[in-house]
């Protein structure tokens, strides 16, 4: 495993756009900046695919949030997405609302994970979706949060979409 400070986390410091360069597709919409303004300020979570044993797609939607160039996760370290990650780090994301105007962000990279990062970076995914600490969810969450394993996307491709002005709303 890696650990979270080769990975350039710090849960002590705020979000900060820092995209590596990965592969902007052609038919993309935003360029990288414009999707890194997404990734910073959508509080949805991202849709996020694994291989399964037998080659089969799993896809899980867990909380996110978007720093130092990569997309960061948690879950549980007994969690099938962590074994499945773990035996194999190829992925892919989509980070899009359900409801119109339809936008988005998806890609494909590489996840890895870090059991030392975990529990800050759930406080951190805490904070960004609930707001607080001190609800009876989030309560429920940070009692298991040495249990939790950071997950860190890096993209190798992204593209997006945003079809506002054609859907006029």
């Amino acid at each position: 495993m890696l650990q979270a400070t080769n990975l350039g986390y710090r849960p002590d410091v705020p979000q900060k756009p820092c995209m590596h360069s990965p592969v902007i597709r052609s038919t993309s919409t935003w360029d990288a900046p414009g999707i890194e303004q997404f990734l910073l300020n959508a509080k949805i979570p991202v849709r996020l695919s694994c291989l399964s044993r037998n080659g089969a797609p799993l896809i899980c939607s867990v909380w996110y949030l978007y720093d130092d160039g990569a997309i960061w996760c948690a879950t549980q370290r007994s969690a099938q997405l962590a074994k499945l990650l773990q035996a194999d780090q190829r992925c892919g994301f989509e980070v899009a609302g359900d409801a119109a105007p339809y936008r988005g962000v998806r890609g494909q990279g590489r996840a890895s994970l870090s059991g030392d990062a975990g529990p800050a970076l759930l406080l951190r995914l805490i904070d960004r979706y609930l707001q607080r600490r001190d609800s009876a969810f989030a309560q429920w969450l940070i009692a298991r949060r040495d249990q939790e394993v950071a997950i860190r996307i890096e993209a190798q491709w992204l593209t997006s979409w945003d079809y506002s002005a054609r859907m006029s709303i």
